[in-house]
Protein backbone atom coordinates (compact mmCIF):
# COMPACT_ATOMS: atom_id res chain seq x y z
CA UNK A 1 0.00 0.00 0.00
CA UNK A 2 1.19 3.40 -0.71
CA UNK A 3 1.75 6.02 2.72
CA UNK A 4 -1.02 7.51 1.48
CA UNK A 5 -3.51 4.58 1.65
CA UNK A 6 -1.65 3.63 4.57
CA UNK A 7 -2.13 7.52 6.55
CA UNK A 8 -6.15 7.58 5.69
CA UNK A 9 -6.33 3.76 7.39
CA UNK A 10 -4.38 5.16 10.34
CA UNK A 11 -6.95 8.19 10.61
CA UNK A 12 -9.88 6.36 9.98
CA UNK A 13 -8.79 3.88 12.96
CA UNK A 14 -8.60 6.39 15.11
CA UNK A 15 -11.28 8.66 14.25
CA UNK A 16 -13.08 5.65 15.19
CA UNK A 17 -12.61 5.72 18.40
CA UNK A 18 -12.44 9.56 19.34
CA UNK A 19 -12.58 9.60 22.80
CA UNK A 20 -9.73 7.07 23.21
CA UNK A 21 -7.93 8.70 20.69
CA UNK A 22 -8.11 12.44 22.54
CA UNK A 23 -7.24 10.47 25.58
CA UNK A 24 -4.52 8.85 24.68
CA UNK A 25 -3.14 11.85 23.02
CA UNK A 26 -3.72 13.65 26.13
CA UNK A 27 0.11 12.80 27.64
CA UNK A 28 1.50 14.39 24.27
CA UNK A 29 -0.33 17.59 23.99
CA UNK A 30 -0.16 18.52 27.90
CA UNK A 31 4.22 17.02 27.34
CA UNK A 32 4.35 19.24 24.32
CA UNK A 33 2.76 22.13 24.95
CA UNK A 34 4.47 22.38 28.37
CA UNK A 35 8.23 22.08 26.73
CA UNK A 36 6.59 25.09 25.08
CA UNK A 37 5.62 27.12 27.75
CA UNK A 38 8.84 26.76 29.93
CA UNK A 39 11.10 27.70 26.44
CA UNK A 40 9.25 30.35 25.83
CA UNK A 41 8.99 31.51 29.58
CA UNK A 42 12.95 31.50 29.92
CA UNK A 43 14.12 33.09 26.65
CA UNK A 44 11.31 35.60 27.39
CA UNK A 45 12.95 35.88 31.05
CA UNK A 46 16.23 36.05 29.41
CA UNK A 47 15.12 38.85 26.89
CA UNK A 48 13.53 40.59 30.03
CA UNK A 49 16.80 40.80 32.02
CA UNK A 50 19.01 42.13 29.10
CA UNK A 51 15.99 44.75 28.34
CA UNK A 52 16.50 46.06 32.09
CA UNK A 53 20.34 45.90 32.23
CA UNK A 54 20.75 47.48 28.94
CA UNK A 55 18.33 50.02 29.53
CA UNK A 56 21.08 51.40 32.69
CA UNK A 57 23.29 52.30 29.61
CA UNK A 58 24.38 51.83 26.58
CA UNK A 59 27.69 49.47 26.48
CA UNK A 60 28.42 50.90 29.98
CA UNK A 61 31.65 51.07 31.68
CA UNK A 62 31.76 52.34 35.64
CA UNK A 63 34.60 54.23 36.80
CA UNK A 64 34.18 54.41 40.75
CA UNK A 65 36.65 55.52 43.47
CA UNK A 66 38.30 52.61 45.85
CA UNK A 67 38.83 52.20 49.43
CA UNK A 68 40.81 54.50 51.80
CA UNK A 69 42.61 53.38 54.93
CA UNK A 70 42.71 56.20 58.10
CA UNK A 71 44.43 54.81 60.98
CA UNK A 72 44.31 51.48 59.87
CA UNK A 73 40.62 51.40 59.32
CA UNK A 74 39.73 50.52 55.63
CA UNK A 75 36.49 52.17 54.21
CA UNK A 76 34.75 50.55 51.51
CA UNK A 77 34.52 50.97 47.69
CA UNK A 78 34.03 54.47 46.65
CA UNK A 79 35.09 56.12 49.54
CA UNK A 80 38.28 57.41 48.11
CA UNK A 81 38.50 61.04 46.64
CA UNK A 82 40.35 59.89 43.54
CA UNK A 83 38.64 60.54 40.25
CA UNK A 84 38.74 64.12 38.66
CA UNK A 85 36.92 65.28 35.23
CA UNK A 86 40.57 65.09 33.86
CA UNK A 87 40.69 61.70 34.20
CA UNK A 88 36.91 61.79 32.27
CA UNK A 89 38.92 63.72 29.73
CA UNK A 90 41.55 61.56 29.47
CA UNK A 91 39.82 58.50 29.18
CA UNK A 92 37.60 59.93 26.48
CA UNK A 93 40.69 59.90 24.04
CA UNK A 94 40.96 56.15 24.46
CA UNK A 95 40.34 53.67 21.62
CA UNK A 96 36.41 51.99 21.44
CA UNK A 97 35.52 54.68 24.02
CA UNK A 98 32.28 56.85 22.47
CA UNK A 99 31.27 58.82 25.32
CA UNK A 100 32.38 59.75 28.89
CA UNK A 101 29.87 61.35 32.05
CA UNK A 102 31.43 62.38 35.09
CA UNK A 103 29.10 62.02 37.28
CA UNK A 104 28.63 63.87 41.34
CA UNK A 105 25.76 62.53 42.57
CA UNK A 106 24.41 63.92 45.79
CA UNK A 107 20.54 63.65 47.82
CA UNK A 108 19.23 66.79 49.27
CA UNK A 109 15.69 68.58 49.81
CA UNK A 110 14.63 70.42 46.89
CA UNK A 111 12.10 73.22 47.01
CA UNK A 112 9.36 74.51 44.32
CA UNK A 113 7.23 77.34 45.46
CA UNK A 114 4.99 75.63 48.03
CA UNK A 115 6.25 72.02 47.25
CA UNK A 116 9.14 69.73 48.16
CA UNK A 117 10.71 66.86 47.56
CA UNK A 118 13.74 64.46 48.81
CA UNK A 119 15.27 63.38 45.38
CA UNK A 120 19.08 62.16 43.86
CA UNK A 121 20.73 65.36 41.77
CA UNK A 122 22.63 63.56 39.82
CA UNK A 123 25.64 66.17 38.13
CA UNK A 124 26.68 65.05 34.73
CA UNK A 125 27.67 65.77 31.16
CA UNK A 126 25.82 66.44 28.33
CA UNK A 127 26.57 63.26 26.81
CA UNK A 128 24.34 62.00 29.73
CA UNK A 129 21.46 61.28 27.43
CA UNK A 130 23.48 59.35 24.74
CA UNK A 131 25.61 57.15 27.50
CA UNK A 132 22.43 56.45 29.02
CA UNK A 133 20.14 55.79 26.38
CA UNK A 134 17.57 58.47 27.85
CA UNK A 135 15.42 60.83 25.87
CA UNK A 136 13.73 64.10 26.76
CA UNK A 137 10.13 64.14 27.05
CA UNK A 138 9.48 68.01 26.99
CA UNK A 139 11.90 70.73 26.57
CA UNK A 140 16.52 70.30 26.55
CA UNK A 141 18.80 69.44 27.88
CA UNK A 142 21.75 71.35 28.96
CA UNK A 143 24.64 72.02 26.24
CA UNK A 144 28.75 72.06 26.35
CA UNK A 145 28.75 75.60 27.20
CA UNK A 146 26.56 75.40 30.26
CA UNK A 147 28.94 72.78 31.31
CA UNK A 148 31.77 75.46 30.80
CA UNK A 149 29.84 78.27 32.39
CA UNK A 150 28.71 76.22 35.59
CA UNK A 151 25.01 77.09 34.92
CA UNK A 152 22.04 77.07 36.58
CA UNK A 153 19.89 75.04 34.86
CA UNK A 154 18.44 71.70 35.83
CA UNK A 155 16.47 68.66 33.77
CA UNK A 156 13.87 66.80 35.71
CA UNK A 157 12.51 63.44 36.42
CA UNK A 158 9.24 62.48 35.86
CA UNK A 159 8.60 61.60 39.44
CA UNK A 160 9.52 64.90 40.89
CA UNK A 161 7.38 66.98 38.55
CA UNK A 162 4.96 64.92 39.82
CA UNK A 163 6.08 65.76 43.45
CA UNK A 164 6.76 69.70 42.45
CA UNK A 165 5.00 70.63 39.84
CA UNK A 166 2.21 68.81 39.84
CA UNK A 167 -0.53 70.40 37.73
CA UNK A 168 1.66 72.86 35.28
CA UNK A 169 4.54 72.66 33.08
CA UNK A 170 7.81 72.49 35.15
CA UNK A 171 9.33 74.28 31.74
CA UNK A 172 10.99 77.68 32.99
CA UNK A 173 10.39 77.34 36.51
CA UNK A 174 12.56 77.39 39.35
CA UNK A 175 13.79 74.57 41.68
CA UNK A 176 15.81 75.35 45.07
CA UNK A 177 18.91 72.74 45.31
CA UNK A 178 20.62 74.02 48.90
CA UNK A 179 19.21 77.18 48.29
CA UNK A 180 21.06 77.48 45.27
CA UNK A 181 18.02 78.71 42.17
CA UNK A 182 18.24 76.21 39.17
CA UNK A 183 16.32 76.68 36.08
CA UNK A 184 14.10 73.81 34.24
CA UNK A 185 14.78 73.63 30.83
CA UNK A 186 13.92 70.31 30.31
CA UNK A 187 12.05 66.91 31.29
CA UNK A 188 13.18 63.42 31.01
CA UNK A 189 11.32 60.23 29.15
CA UNK A 190 9.42 57.89 32.31
CA UNK A 191 11.83 55.04 32.93
CA UNK A 192 10.08 53.26 35.59
CA UNK A 193 12.41 50.98 38.29
CA UNK A 194 15.59 50.01 37.69
CA UNK A 195 16.28 45.88 37.77
CA UNK A 196 17.09 46.85 41.61
CA UNK A 197 13.64 48.57 42.72
CA UNK A 198 14.92 52.19 42.49
CA UNK A 199 12.38 54.90 41.10
CA UNK A 200 14.55 55.99 38.12
CA UNK A 201 12.79 58.93 37.54
CA UNK A 202 13.34 60.08 41.18
CA UNK A 203 15.42 62.38 39.70
CA UNK A 204 16.98 65.81 38.89
CA UNK A 205 20.48 65.63 36.27
CA UNK A 206 22.48 69.64 36.10
CA UNK A 207 25.64 70.46 35.13
CA UNK A 208 28.57 68.41 36.88
CA UNK A 209 30.36 71.49 37.30
CA UNK A 210 27.32 72.99 38.65
CA UNK A 211 26.92 70.46 41.33
CA UNK A 212 30.92 70.84 42.56
CA UNK A 213 30.97 74.74 42.41
CA UNK A 214 27.98 75.29 43.78
CA UNK A 215 26.60 72.32 45.46
CA UNK A 216 29.61 70.54 47.09
CA UNK A 217 32.76 72.50 46.29
CA UNK A 218 34.28 69.03 46.07
CA UNK A 219 37.18 68.95 42.91
CA UNK A 220 36.46 65.52 42.73
CA UNK A 221 33.76 63.45 40.97
CA UNK A 222 31.97 60.40 42.59
CA UNK A 223 32.15 58.05 39.34
CA UNK A 224 32.91 57.99 35.47
CA UNK A 225 30.52 56.76 33.24
CA UNK A 226 32.26 55.62 29.79
CA UNK A 227 30.36 54.26 27.07
CA UNK A 228 32.27 51.11 24.57
CA UNK A 229 31.72 52.09 20.96
CA UNK A 230 30.55 48.46 20.87
CA UNK A 231 29.75 45.55 22.93
CA UNK A 232 32.98 43.06 21.69
CA UNK A 233 35.09 46.01 22.58
CA UNK A 234 34.02 46.59 26.74
CA UNK A 235 36.52 44.21 28.19
CA UNK A 236 39.64 46.14 25.98
CA UNK A 237 38.16 49.63 27.33
CA UNK A 238 38.20 48.02 30.65
CA UNK A 239 41.88 47.13 30.43
CA UNK A 240 42.69 50.52 28.61
CA UNK A 241 40.91 52.26 31.39
CA UNK A 242 42.69 50.59 34.20
CA UNK A 243 45.84 51.08 32.89
CA UNK A 244 45.57 54.47 32.01
CA UNK A 245 43.98 55.45 35.16
CA UNK A 246 47.23 53.60 37.01
CA UNK A 247 49.45 55.63 35.23
CA UNK A 248 47.71 59.10 35.72
CA UNK A 249 47.38 58.29 39.56
CA UNK A 250 51.42 57.01 39.92
CA UNK A 251 50.16 53.31 40.58
CA UNK A 252 53.19 51.06 40.22
CA UNK A 253 54.07 47.41 41.50
CA UNK A 254 51.73 45.61 43.96
CA UNK A 255 50.27 49.04 44.99
CA UNK A 256 46.22 48.12 45.06
CA UNK A 257 44.22 50.60 42.47
CA UNK A 258 42.86 53.52 44.01
CA UNK A 259 39.41 53.08 41.61
CA UNK A 260 37.75 50.48 40.78
CA UNK A 261 36.37 49.70 36.91
CA UNK A 262 33.09 47.54 36.49
CA UNK A 263 30.81 46.74 33.75
CA UNK A 264 27.40 45.13 33.34
CA UNK A 265 28.80 42.53 30.81
CA UNK A 266 29.21 40.47 33.80
CA UNK A 267 25.63 41.18 35.35
CA UNK A 268 23.73 40.43 32.22
CA UNK A 269 25.77 36.78 31.42
CA UNK A 270 25.08 35.58 35.18
CA UNK A 271 21.42 36.31 34.57
CA UNK A 272 21.59 34.83 31.41
CA UNK A 273 22.59 31.73 32.39
CA UNK A 274 20.93 31.41 35.67
CA UNK A 275 17.61 31.86 33.38
CA UNK A 276 18.98 29.67 30.89
CA UNK A 277 19.79 26.94 33.72
CA UNK A 278 16.08 27.14 34.85
CA UNK A 279 15.06 26.56 31.15
CA UNK A 280 16.77 23.52 30.63
CA UNK A 281 15.64 22.23 33.78
CA UNK A 282 12.06 23.44 33.27
CA UNK A 283 11.91 21.76 29.37
CA UNK A 284 13.15 18.75 31.41
CA UNK A 285 10.64 18.41 33.79
CA UNK A 286 7.98 18.95 31.01
CA UNK A 287 9.75 16.24 28.74
CA UNK A 288 8.63 13.65 31.17
CA UNK A 289 5.23 14.57 30.18
CA UNK A 290 5.98 13.23 26.68
CA UNK A 291 7.62 10.28 27.98
CA UNK A 292 4.62 8.73 30.00
CA UNK A 293 2.61 10.57 26.55
CA UNK A 294 4.51 7.83 24.80
CA UNK A 295 3.89 4.87 27.21
CA UNK A 296 -0.05 5.98 27.14
CA UNK A 297 0.55 5.58 23.16
CA UNK A 298 1.88 2.10 23.43
CA UNK A 299 -0.82 0.84 25.66
CA UNK A 300 -3.46 1.47 23.48
CA UNK A 301 -1.33 0.42 20.30
CA UNK A 302 -1.31 -2.94 22.15
CA UNK A 303 -5.14 -2.68 22.90
CA UNK A 304 -5.91 -2.29 19.54
CA UNK A 305 -3.36 -4.80 18.10
CA UNK A 306 -5.59 -7.41 20.22
CA UNK A 307 -8.93 -6.01 19.12
CA UNK A 308 -7.79 -6.56 15.48
CA UNK A 309 -6.29 -9.23 15.73
CA UNK A 310 -9.33 -11.36 13.23
CA UNK A 311 -8.58 -8.38 10.93
CA UNK A 312 -4.32 -8.70 10.76
CA UNK A 313 -5.01 -12.25 10.68
CA UNK A 314 -7.45 -12.12 7.51
CA UNK A 315 -4.73 -9.91 5.68
CA UNK A 316 -1.76 -12.03 6.40
CA UNK A 317 -4.09 -14.65 5.17
CA UNK A 318 -4.93 -12.94 1.81
CA UNK A 319 -1.07 -12.30 1.41
CA UNK A 320 -0.29 -9.10 3.00
CA UNK A 321 3.49 -8.85 4.24
CA UNK A 322 4.38 -8.34 7.88
CA UNK A 323 6.03 -5.52 6.79
CA UNK A 324 2.92 -3.77 5.27
CA UNK A 325 1.23 -4.65 8.95
CA UNK A 326 3.99 -2.95 10.30
CA UNK A 327 3.91 0.33 9.10
CA UNK A 328 0.27 0.37 9.20
CA UNK A 329 0.16 0.37 13.03
CA UNK A 330 3.65 2.19 13.02
CA UNK A 331 1.69 4.64 11.20
CA UNK A 332 -1.21 4.95 13.61
CA UNK A 333 1.03 5.65 16.47
CA UNK A 334 3.05 8.36 14.74
CA UNK A 335 -0.31 10.04 13.57
CA UNK A 336 -1.79 9.61 17.20
CA UNK A 337 1.30 11.19 18.50
CA UNK A 338 1.93 13.83 15.42
CA UNK A 339 -1.65 15.21 16.08
CA UNK A 340 -1.17 15.18 20.10
CA UNK A 341 2.33 17.58 19.30
CA UNK A 342 0.34 19.62 16.90
CA UNK A 343 -2.51 20.15 19.16
CA UNK A 344 0.09 20.77 22.16
CA UNK A 345 1.74 23.50 20.03
CA UNK A 346 -1.32 25.28 19.63
CA UNK A 347 -2.15 25.19 23.53
CA UNK A 348 1.75 26.00 24.61
CA UNK A 349 1.66 29.09 22.41
CA UNK A 350 -1.75 30.21 23.73
CA UNK A 351 -0.20 29.44 27.29
CA UNK A 352 2.86 31.13 26.11
CA UNK A 353 0.91 34.58 25.53
CA UNK A 354 -0.84 34.55 28.79
CA UNK A 355 2.37 33.93 30.86
CA UNK A 356 3.99 37.07 29.14
CA UNK A 357 1.17 39.51 29.54
CA UNK A 358 0.84 37.97 33.49
CA UNK A 359 4.94 37.95 33.69
CA UNK A 360 5.27 41.31 31.69
CA UNK A 361 7.86 40.49 29.33
CA UNK A 362 7.81 39.83 25.58
CA UNK A 363 6.43 36.68 24.51
CA UNK A 364 9.59 35.11 22.55
CA UNK A 365 8.84 31.13 21.36
CA UNK A 366 11.77 30.20 19.51
CA UNK A 367 10.88 28.34 16.00
CA UNK A 368 13.61 26.08 16.54
CA UNK A 369 11.74 25.00 19.72
CA UNK A 370 8.47 24.13 17.93
CA UNK A 371 10.62 22.11 15.52
CA UNK A 372 12.12 20.35 18.43
CA UNK A 373 9.29 19.52 20.00
CA UNK A 374 6.92 18.68 17.42
CA UNK A 375 9.80 16.40 15.83
CA UNK A 376 10.30 15.07 19.61
CA UNK A 377 6.36 13.89 19.61
CA UNK A 378 6.65 11.65 16.36
CA UNK A 379 9.69 10.38 17.89
CA UNK A 380 8.32 9.47 20.37
CA UNK A 381 5.38 7.83 18.36
CA UNK A 382 7.70 5.71 16.66
CA UNK A 383 9.49 4.78 19.69
CA UNK A 384 6.68 3.69 21.64
CA UNK A 385 4.88 2.08 18.69
CA UNK A 386 6.92 0.06 17.05
CA UNK A 387 6.79 -2.89 19.71
CA UNK A 388 3.14 -2.89 19.20
CA UNK A 389 3.50 -2.53 15.55
CA UNK A 390 5.91 -5.37 15.35
CA UNK A 391 3.97 -7.62 17.75
CA UNK A 392 1.39 -7.38 15.12
CA UNK A 393 3.61 -7.99 12.08
CA UNK A 394 4.79 -11.30 14.33
CA UNK A 395 0.98 -12.58 14.43
CA UNK A 396 0.44 -16.16 13.39
CA UNK A 397 -2.37 -16.07 10.93
CA UNK A 398 -4.11 -19.34 12.10
CA UNK A 399 -4.10 -18.22 15.35
CA UNK A 400 -5.05 -14.71 14.70
CA UNK A 401 -8.11 -16.08 12.48
CA UNK A 402 -8.99 -18.42 15.24
CA UNK A 403 -9.06 -15.42 18.09
CA UNK A 404 -12.34 -14.30 19.53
Amino acid sequence: MTLGTLLRIAWEALVRNRVRSLLTMLGVIIGVAAVVITISIGVGARESIAAQINGLGSNLVVVIPGNVTLNGVRTGTGAASTLTPGDGLAIAKLPHVASVSPAVGLRTQVIAGENNWFTQVAGVAPTFTYIREWALSSGAFFSQTNVSESAKVCVLGQTVVDNLFPKVSPLGKTVLIRNVPFTVIGVLSVRGQSAGGQDQDDTIVIPYTSAMERLTGNTFVSALMVSADDAPYITAVENEITGLLEQRHRIVGNQEDDFSVRSLQDIANAASATAAVMEYLLAGVAAVSLIVGGIGIMNIMLVSVTERTREIGLRIAVGARASAILEQFLIEAVVLSSVGGALGIVIGLIGSGAVAVLGQWPMVVPPLAIVLAFAFSVLIGVFFGYYPASKAARLNPIDALRFE
